[in-house]
């Protein structure tokens, strides 16, 4: 039987609504992974939610006239609805403002103090001399005193990866409005992260699959580990559950720490509403394998951090200890890190207008052009740069010409010829060289995206219906009304192509996916689509907020080549993608920043 597989998804932040940057790093790569996974026989369990506590929350919050948790709800639901838009497939997608997540991350915090992973320092921390409000490390940006980058941050520099303080940058100041921030002494908790080093070097070790630029970054930073403050001045966030702590009301968990958590959390959730508490363990202990998918500006939380809170609860970093409340956890199977979509070479931001809004793009374009592009142009490796030209080429050529015409065109002559799938005679070798190449597909296609190769695995599916449309011209059906026996033939080899390649190219395309399924005959679902379900907060039914799910199980789509069935009905097909405005490629839609 097939390892239960682990779908772990960065969780996107709830000051706002999410741009195409920000899913092309964790959205649509962990769904076609996810929908891959499903499809090939593997039980799935695909989670995340909104990251709804720290500064920059209130500071948003503030900005709208809203109270933190207003906020919270507003974006959580924004978001929420766009990554249903856009067919991610969560088992899972709820917040970080629920009773259950407080009590997993409480659990997993006392794991790591009885283990002695957590010690008690003071330290300068940041304040706004204006608010006096508490700037989280990530709002305070300066010289990077070890390379001399000018964009460092405060809790680490992107340049060269180490991992810094604020009081550690040359000229800091905030990001939030310029000034110089007040550096005042303050009690924190910190992780002892320099007792890991040696369990996380051995596990490292072990990481041979990775992507280089996620393995060689880690390895990297295993040098400088150094104790990280796991609690901050604030009064928005999960509270400290220990004596001296519990009862301060600006002391409570940072940010990054309960968000890591998140995915034990949400996996608890899953199982708690599912009826059987403890299904969660399934996708947490051996045989499970872990996948965890986000932007390459996370990979330190991913790939140390988060591996060592799990080694912490176990018990199995260099002071030992007993495992958590959790049991023994398992460590990432795999860290699977994109690079940065960029417009004019330069990261995505609402403050400089470089921006596009999921929801503005799905609502033009629909989601299956945004995913297409993603997976084939998107930052998989490198940072990408993105263009309206190189999206609208890729939607009109690849998808409209190539894709979309070899699926109208099958079945239009089919449809007209027969009215039903024809029956073959007499195959030819033309005829066997093409579905023997659709079949071997499903090893080489299915081999990449089970290793989160996405480019790789889209382009060899599109070679299948490239090597289709030349068939088809070589062939010349439509010339053969004298000849209707191999007109079938020629139409059934097609027909069969057709429906091998929207099997390949499913992950990928999900909605046209079940389009093209209807438009071959079939009924039922072919590729589930996720659903928003209201729902009260299972410690707190006074609380009410929205997840997103679905019921993937009884998927037909199955990752294998099927007969087609000869005698099944097909109505006239209508066209799949609709061809874009070639004059959009300058300047993109009127609501688009201007991309020079």
């Amino acid at each position: 039987m097939s390892a239960p597989v682990l779908t772990a998804v960065a969780w996107p932040y709830a000051n706002g609504p999410r741009h195409i940057g920000h899913v092309s790093g964790f959205g649509v790569p962990s769904d076609v992974f996810s929908r891959y996974m499903r499809m090939s026989g593997h039980r799935v369990l695909m989670v995340s939610g909104t990251d709804e506590h720290g500064t920059p929350i209130s500071v948003q919050a503030d900005k709208e006239g809203l109270t933190t948790r207003q906020l919270a709800d507003k974006y959580n639901r924004v978001i929420a609805e766009d990554l249903q838009g856009l067919g991610l497939s969560y088992d899972l997608f709820t917040r970080t403002t629920t009773g259950n997540h407080y009590k997993v991350v409480q659990e997993l915090f006392l794991a790591l103090h009885r283990n002695g992973y957590v010690q008690a320092k003071t330290q300068m921390g940041a304040i706004s001399p204006s608010t006096g409000r508490t700037l989280p490390d990530r709002y305070i940006e300066g010289t990077c005193p070890i390379c001399g980058y000018d964009g460092a941050r405060g809790d680490q520099c992107d340049n060269c990866g180490n991992q810094l303080d604020p009081i550690d940058l040359k000229n800091p100041r905030s990001k939030i409005n310029g000034e110089v921030p007040k550096f005042v002494e303050t009690e924190h908790l910190f992780l002892d992260l320099p007792s890991f080093a040696g369990a996380l070097g051995s596990w490292l070790s072990t990481r041979t699959g990775w992507r280089p630029n996620v393995l060689r970054f880690s390895e990297n930073l295993l040098g400088d580990m150094r104790p990280r403050a796991i609690t901050r001045d604030i009064d928005w966030g999960v509270p400290v559950p220990l004596d001296g702590w519990r009862d301060q009301p600006m002391k409570k968990f940072y940010v990054w720490f309960d968000a890591v958590i998140g995915y034990l959390s949400a996996s608890v959730e899953w199982a708690r509403r599912s009826g059987d508490a403890d299904a969660w363990k399934e996708f947490w202990t051996d045989p499970a394998q872990a996948y965890y998918f986000m932007g390459k500006d996370n990979i330190v939380f991913h790939s140390l951090i988060w591996p060592s809170l799990l080694l912490g609860q176990n018990g199995e970093g260099d002071k030992g200890g007993q495992p958590g409340a959790f049991g023994k956890l398992s460590l990432p199977t795999e860290v699977v890190s994109s690079e940065f979509l960029t417009m004019s070479g330069s990261k995505f931001s609402t403050s400089r207008g470089t921006v596009i809004y999921v929801r503005d793009f799905l609502k033009q374009f629909g989601p299956d052009t945004l995913r297409y592009f993603i997976s084939v142009a998107g930052p998989e490796n490198q940072d990408t740069d993105f263009t309206w030209d190189e999206f609208i080429r890729r939607t009109n050529f690849e998808l409209a010409n190539e894709w979309g015409n070899l699926v109208n065109r099958s079945i239009s002559m089919a449809h007209k010829n027969v009215g039903a799938i024809p029956t073959p005679t007499a195959p030819t070798a033309a005829d066997a060289e093409l579905k023997a190449l659709a079949r071997n597909a499903f090893d080489t296609v299915g081999e990449n995206l089970r290793r989160s190769r996405f480019k790789a695995a889209a382009n060899e599916a599109m070679r299948v219906v490239g090597a289709a449309n030349k068939y088809l011209s070589d062939e010349e059906p439509w010339k053969r009304k004298d000849d209707p026996q191999r007109r079938d033939t020629i139409l059934h080899t097609a027909l069969q192509v057709v429906s091998d390649a929207n099997t390949l190219l499913t992950p990928f395309l999900p909605h046209s996916a079940q389009k093209i399924h209807e438009a071959l005959g079939g009924q039922g679902v072919w590729s589930s689509q996720p659903e928003i379900r209201e729902v009260a907060d299972l410690d707190d039914p006074s609380l009410q907020y929205p997840v997103l799910t679905g019921d993937y199980a009884n998927d037909q789509a199955k990752w294998e080549s099927v007969d087609i069935e000869v005698g099944r009905p097909l109505d006239k097909p209508s066209p799949l993608f609709a061809k874009l405005d070639a004059e959009l490629g300058e300047t993109g839609p009127d609501w688009a920043p201007i991309v020079k």
